[in-house]
């Protein structure tokens, strides 16, 4: 193996090891942004988060606003 060979496979490693990071960055954020904020399912949350990734990134930004937004107490029923 040349040097270029050896410089283009580290090149390789660090960019897959990088995608793997970023995928579980974007895995977690939602359900520690729910778990931060407060939210009433925060593993729901999470759950979603993992399931949209798997499956499609397609729902993933509905996930995140998921976790943003706390659903409103009903009134009238005591806590």
């Amino acid at each position: 193996m040349s040097l270029i060979d050896i410089f283009a496979w580290i090149v390789l490693i660090v960019l897959a090891a990088t995608l793997v990071a970023i995928v579980a960055a974007l895995g977690t954020m939602p359900g520690r942004i729910a778990r931060k904020r407060g939210h009433p399912w925060p593993e729901a949350v999470t759950v979603g988060s993992w399931a949209t990734l798997v499956f499609g990134f397609v729902f993933w930004p509905l996930v995140l606003i998921w976790a943003y937004v706390d659903v409103p107490e009903r009134r009238g029923t005591p806590r």
